[in-house]
């Protein structure tokens, strides 16, 4: 039955949802104690907390509460990649069901993997387990890491030219007297390269200062890039194909890649989250592209912790012309008169997707 079918017998029809999961980068000082606010008691984070407790660490609760923010412990990846992916199963258990129906899930970089457990491809167990252990192997292993710098204007229209002249440089400084230098994520309008150090030093003396670019990211090893080759192997020996499944709801990789739950192979999803996901380029605009060309959802819904993901994501739409938006100040314009972009870190938008009674995240 089609939505207006569903109109014609009376029926309200749920709104279409494509759900884009965070990466790293998202929980900070500011989003400190969100876990707690939102999951507090809930039966879910007292497993999470058993799992890592039993694995030595501090507990999640702990992080987000007792133990006061700070950027050299909460930022390490065993740390800050399970708090991210707990704050945003929080949002994903909040969202009312029988108002919004999930079309597909994707996300960016780390995002994938808390893709895998909205999408049902894990178990919410299995997935703090993969998410703990690639925290871990990263923050080892820590080779390398990541520079961002935009390729739109001031106000968020395509610079083409510009994108291609900044890709040409980083292609031109790769190889050069020792430096590795590579794309790492297609972010919307902006670039993520990683690289050694020699590569990173090099791009950001010459690129042009622009507001806070070049920026460094903080503890980010060169994710998605062949440095992560050594994480890739010791990933594949610790963590098996076993617990991973066909999807419940169709997922977008970050090839913009479709995962659907007729035609998924468990194994070939291990392969690529354990492989070329991790050594290869992140292309987050096209999974975004993807999702709102192949299922046309009503409004796109950014679980937190925190929403700096949100400039990104409208990025990425604004090229594809949704909505009609071609800069930023018509988005903005649109989400002032019927917000389709949802960031569930922003109080008034996350309560929009929540059910009457608010409290499925206690469950």
């Amino acid at each position: 039955m089609n939505r207006s079918d569903s109109k014609m017998n009376g029926e309200s029809a749920r709104e279409r949802i494509l759900i884009v999961c965070p990466g790293r980068g998202t929980y900070n000082a500011a989003e400190w104690g969100t876990l707690n606010r939102l999951a507090g008691g809930s039966k879910w984070l007292t497993r999470f907390d058993a799992m890592r407790r039993e694995a030595g660490m501090p507990t999640l609760t702990e992080l987000d509460g007792e133990t006061p923010f700070r950027q050299s412990l909460h930022g390490r990846g065993e740390h800050a990649s399970p708090l991210i992916y707990a704050c945003a199963w929080a949002d994903l258990l909040s969202i009312d069901r029988e108002r919004y129906e999930i079309m597909a899930v994707t996300g960016n970089s780390m995002g994938w993997y808390i893709a895998l457990a909205a999408a049902g491809a894990l178990e919410p167990d299995e997935t703090l387990h993969l998410i703990g252990t690639m925290g871990l192997l990263m923050q080892k292993s820590l080779a390398g890491g990541q520079v961002i710098y935009p390729w739109v204007d001031e106000s968020w229209r395509p610079d083409w030219a510009l994108r291609q002249e900044l890709l040409a440089l980083a292609e031109r400084i790769h190889g050069g007297e020792g430096a590795e230098l590579y794309l790492s994520i297609d972010l919307g309008g902006m670039l993520v390269f990683g690289g050694n150090e020699t590569g990173l030093s090099r791009l950001t003396e010459r690129l042009p200062a622009r507001e806070r670019y070049p920026l460094r990211l903080h503890q980010h090893a060169a994710f998605h890039t062949p440095l992560q080759e050594g994480v890739k192997r010791e990933a594949r020996r610790r963590l098996g194909a076993e617990p991973f499944r066909a999807p419940e709801v169709p997922m977008i990789d970050g090839r913009g890649y479709i995962w659907t739950p007729w035609s998924t192979d468990p194994q070939a999803l291990w392969d690529y989250t354990l492989g070329e996901q991790l050594v290869a380029p992140y292309d987050f605009t096209a999974a975004v592209k993807v999702g709102v060309r192949e299922f046309a959802p009503d409004r796109i819904v950014i679980p937190g912790p925190g929403s700096t993901l949100g400039g990104a994501t409208a990025q990425a739409l604004i090229q594809l012309g949704w909505q009609g938006w071609k800069d930023k100040a018509s988005f903005q314009a649109g989400q002032q008169q019927e917000p389709r972009l949802l960031c569930m870190g922003i109080a008034e938008q996350r309560d929009r997707l929540l059910s009457a009674e608010g409290a499925s995240a206690y469950d």
